[in-house]
């Protein structure tokens, strides 16, 4: 499969140029105190209030965080669970977080392989978490095997929570998607520096081509039968049919 190395690449190429900002492109003028401080509120906005509603104590537990980055939440979570496992595509990115956070002890950096979470334990975690990753999976096949295995990681009882594209149509005119579909063309074939150049020359940022940033839009409805079909249930559900749709639920 092409896909997750040329993930892994374009991730790698993100992180050189600038890893705040294509980590978290609301904001462009990021530094250290503002990003990891985004970092903080999210999970205060996030992860903080589903664990409360579901009677969770993060005290002496495991957290698996899905698509760390260069730790702006990671941080975050270390500060409440006893480890944290924290695991990214982006050798670039990991290198650039553990200098970032290399006073914080109970976090294991690991790199995935861009499909699966095979250097992690079967049943070893209590929370699995998520956020602003599996949006950018280029194909909806990626998003539901990383959904498997963060049920399969997730210990009997345990939690997950993870954001996802669930719109159900694409909300680009015509022209755009004629546009993006051009760029797409040579990523899908492996030439991802050729995709950058189209991209330039169409007015779009060159580290923004293929697919492995506009990732697969999935309707909730059927993520929701992926996590039950693997084990879970479903017991929090947000944002369906937007960008910023969310499920959150416990395995069985």
């Amino acid at each position: 499969m092409k896909a997750p190395k040329i993930m892994r690449e374009d991730w790698d190429e993100r992180a050189r140029s600038d890893a705040f900002h294509y980590i978290a492109s609301w904001r462009s003028d990021w530094d250290r105190e503002s990003f990891f401080a985004s970092g903080e509120h999210d999970y205060l906005r996030l992860a903080a209030p589903f664990l409360e509603s579901s009677g969770f104590n993060a005290a002496g537990k495991i957290a698996l965080e899905l698509g760390c980055g260069v730790g702006r939440m990671t941080r975050s979570f270390a500060q409440r669970f006893a480890k944290v496992v924290a695991i990214d595509i982006s050798a670039d990115m990991l290198a650039q977080a553990k200098s970032y956070l290399p006073e914080v002890t109970n976090i294991t950096w690991l790199q995935g392989n861009g499909a699966n979470l095979d250097v992690v334990e079967t049943a070893s975690v209590d929370f699995a978490f998520s956020y602003i990753v599996l949006q950018h999976m280029p194909e909806p096949d990626l998003a539901f095997g990383y959904v498997r295995e963060m049920l399969r990681v997730v210990k009997p009882g345990g939690l997950f929570l993870f954001q996802f594209n669930g719109e159900n149509e694409s909300t680009m005119n015509w022209k755009g998607r004629a546009a993006w579909a051009l760029v797409d063309l040579p990523w899908k074939l492996g030439f991802r520096k050729a995709s950058g150049r189209i991209a330039s020359a169409m007015g779009f940022d060159p580290a923004l081509a293929g697919k492995s940033w506009r990732g697969a839009a999935i309707p909730t409805a059927r993520m929701a039968e992926v996590v039950s079909a693997t084990g879970g249930r479903v017991t929090d559900t947000k944002g369906e049919g937007t960008p910023m749709a969310w499920l959150g639920g416990v395995k069985a």
